[in-house]
């Protein structure tokens, strides 16, 4: 008889100034905003109900702000992973998208298509992909049949259930992306050889969402 299945449970911060004034992130290390505060409290009641047995957030600010908002009412420690930090935009970061466009059009133009971006410290889709899909599978290794959640970002996130689902992380677009406090549930497939990979149960739950 197999045992529980094993949990992966991932959550976007809550919103910062700079996602209400459509800044481009990265790795800008910023707080949570007014509204993104109250974010994380409406998820709260939802993680004191139901725990996960490990806590795991990217060691950026709005990260780690939102995680111990959403377990303040558990005994749970809240662990940081520098593998879960958002994608590095270099000297786009704090920029707007027109600005970006303006300033060097043929590289927005190459991040557009979906060609890397050169020289200018954009980090690669693949690259954020394997970090953040490597970690979550270390975790959940390391907690079997237990469910781990973990507070990142955006970008990681994506990229990261992309690489989890086996799918192609340079070209494929076909998953969302998560809401500020929202968050997707995966478990590991099971029967043939997996290779580490996962299947999407839920995604894009808003925070008070049981």
């Amino acid at each position: 008889m197999r045992g529980p299945r094993t949990r992966l449970v991932l959550v976007r911060h809550g919103q910062t100034d700079y996602n209400r004034e459509g800044r481009l992130q990265g790795q800008v290390d910023i707080p949570l905003n007014e509204a993104g505060l109250r974010q994380a409290a409406s998820l709260a009641p939802v993680v004191a109900a139901d725990p996960p047995d490990v806590l795991i957030a990217s060691p950026l600010l709005r990260a780690r702000e939102t995680a111990r908002v959403i377990s303040r009412d558990t005994d749970l420690e809240v662990r940081t992973d520098e593998a879960f930090l958002e994608r590095g935009f270099g000297q786009w970061e704090g920029l707007r998208g027109e600005e970006i466009r303006r300033r060097w059009p043929d590289e927005h133009a190459d991040w557009r298509a979906h060609r890397p971006v050169l020289g200018l410290g954009v980090e690669d889709r693949p690259e954020v992909a394997a970090r953040v899909a490597s970690a979550c599978r270390t975790l959940m290794e390391n907690h079997p049949g237990g469910t781990v959640m973990v507070v990142a970002h955006g970008a990681a996130i994506t990229l990261g259930i992309t690489a989890l689902l086996g799918l192609d992380t340079h070209d494929f677009r076909g998953i969302a992306g998560l809401e500020n406090c929202h968050r997707s549930v995966l478990e590991p497939l099971h029967g043939e050889p997996a290779n580490g990979l996962m299947r999407l149960v839920s995604h894009n739950l808003p925070p008070d969402f049981p």
